[in-house]
C-alpha cells in the first residue's frame, strides 16, 4: 500500500483516503486537534458531526470546514460534557438522526485552573476529559454495532509519571490542574484496554492516541508560564489529527483494539496504564458516578 512519510509522521496514502458513506462524531470539533480532525476526514468524505458546547462557535467551524473541505455534510449537536443529561440528551438526538455510528473520537478536554464540581457532584475536569467520553461511548454503541466497523477513538497523551489516585479521585485535596488532567488521560486509556475485553466478540473497535503537544485553545487556560513552555514545544493542530485520522479511516487498523498509538504506530504503554486491576476498578468506579437513567 502506498504510503508518504513527513516529518517522521506517516501519513496516509491516496488508497486510503475515502470515507464516504462513514459518519464520524467528534467530541470538541468545533478547534484544535478536533477541527483539525474533522476538517481532513471531511476531505476524504465523511459526514461529520462536531459536538460543541458553544452553539456559535459549532455553527462557525461548520462554516470553516465547509469552505475548506467543500463537503457540506457536516451537523452539530450541542452538549455541556461536564453535563450527564446533557451528554444522554445528545446522544439521544444523534440516534434520532442517524441510523449508524462509524467512528467516535472523544476528543474534548479542559484545562481549569480552579476546581469546581458538575451539577452531577464530580469534579469539573474527571467528568468532561473522561467520564463524559465512558457515558458517551456507551450510550452510542449500538449505533456503532450497527456500523459493522465503529471504531471509538480517545484521545489521550503520554502518561509516564501518572498514577490513579483512586484515594483522591475528585482532586479534593490540593488541587492543581496538571494533577487534575494526568489522571484523566490515564484513565482514557485504562478505559480503552478495558472496554476493548468488554467489546470482545462484537464488531466495535476502540484505541487509545498521544496526538504529540499541540497548540491549542486549551492553553488559554494554563498558568502564563506553562502557556510560554507550551507554545516553545507544540506543533500544530493538524499533526496532532494525523494519527486520529489514521485511527478513523485505515484498513490498517480494522480489527484492531485495546491499543495505544504515537505517530500512528503502537506503542507501549507505562506499567500504571497496563494495570488491569486498575482498568477494572476504573470501570466499576466510572459506572457507580453514573446517575440513574442515564444508562440504564
Amino acid at each position: 500500500m502506498k504510503r508518504l512519510k513527513k516529518n517522521n509522521i506517516e501519513l496516509l496514502g491516496e488508497a486510503e483516503k475515502s470515507m464516504k458513506g462513514k459518519i464520524c462524531l467528534i467530541t470538541g470539533g468545533n478547534s484544535g486537534i478536533g477541527k483539525a480532525t474533522a476538517i481532513e476526514l471531511a476531505k476524504k468524505g465523511a459526514t461529520i458531526v462536531l459536538l460543541c458546547r458553544n452553539e456559535e462557535r459549532g455553527k462557525k467551524a461548520i462554516q470553516d470546514i465547509i469552505e475548506e473541505t467543500g463537503n457540506t455534510q457536516v451537523d452539530l449537536l450541542l452538549a455541556d460534557l461536564s453535563s450527564q443529561r446533557s451528554v444522554k440528551k445528545a446522544a439521544d438526538q444523534f440516534k434520532k438522526k442517524y441510523n449508524k455510528l462509524d467512528v467516535l473520537i472523544n476528543n474534548a478536554a479542559v484545562f481549569l485552573a480552579k476546581r469546581s464540581e458538575t451539577e452531577d457532584g464530580i469534579e469539573t475536569t474527571f467528568a468532561t476529559n473522561y467520564l463524559s467520553h465512558f457515558i458517551l461511548s456507551q450510550l452510542l454503541l449500538e449505533s456503532l454495532e450497527a456500523s459493522g466497523e465503529g471504531r471509538i477513538i480517545n484521545v489521550a497523551s503520554k502518561h509516564n509519571g501518572i498514577k490513579m489516585n483512586f484515594d483522591d479521585l475528585m482532586n479534593k485535596q490540593n488541587y492543581a490542574f496538571f494533577r487534575a488532567v494526568g489522571p484523566t488521560k490515564l484513565g482514557l486509556i485504562l478505559f480503552t484496554k478495558e472496554f476493548s475485553k468488554r467489546l470482545d466478540g462484537k464488531c466495535v473497535t476502540v484505541n487509545s492516541l498521544h496526538p504529540g503537544i499541540i497548540r491549542t485553545n486549551l492553553m488559554h487556560d494554563m498558568p502564563w508560564i506553562l502557556r510560554t513552555i507550551f507554545k516553545t514545544f507544540s506543533t500544530n493542530p493538524k499533526k496532532g489529527a494525523v494519527t486520529p485520522v489514521y485511527l478513523a479511516s485505515s484498513p490498517d487498523v480494522l480489527g484492531v483494539s485495546g491499543k495505544f498509538f504515537v505517530n500512528c504506530k503502537e506503542t507501549e504503554t507505562t506499567e500504571a496504564a497496563n494495570d488491569q486491576d486498575s482498568a477494572r476498578k476504573l470501570w466499576d468506579i466510572s459506572i457507580s458516578l453514573i446517575k440513574p437513567g442515564i444508562l440504564f
